[in-house]
């Protein structure tokens, strides 16, 4: 995605023209996240709206929430310092599996249960203490 990015950089282009691309390519980093470090979708609520300037993001299985559609946008307008590979290897509150490449259960299951195809993340509507 760095290089992705960094081509759109180089070229001549008007950055409003670029934005849909821009959310597309943050859209395709939130899924990654979601299917292999063990987030979830969530749509911010109006505080958090206005911090990450996105309506959704991703929330990690220890509860950190993050904005895979602003870090694309933030790697655009800075550059290599902002790289997308770097946050993912060193992004905090992922599933032990992103590195090891087993399966493992998330520390706390109370809030989530096992999905069709048998990974932990799929959130339990209704469950006191659990944010949704």
């Amino acid at each position: 995605m760095d290089f992705m990015i960094d081509g759109l950089r180089k070229g001549d282009h008007e950055r409003n023209r670029l934005d849909d691309l821009l959310l597309e390519i943050g859209a395709y980093v939130g899924e990654v996240l979601v299917r292999q470090a063990g987030a979830v979708w969530i749509d911010f609520d109006g505080e958090q709206t206005v911090f990450f300037k996105q309506p959704v993001g991703v929330l990690m299985p220890d509860g950190r929430v993050w904005s895979p559609l602003g870090r694309v946008v933030n790697r655009f307008e800075v550059g290599n310092e902002a790289s997308l590979r770097d946050f993912f290897l060193t992004l905090p509150g992922r599933r032990r599996r992103a590195l090891s490449g087993r399966p493992q259960r998330p520390p706390s299951t109370a809030c989530t249960e096992r999905g069709e195809s048998g990974r932990w993340g799929i959130p339990r509507p209704g469950v006191p203490g659990c944010a949704h």
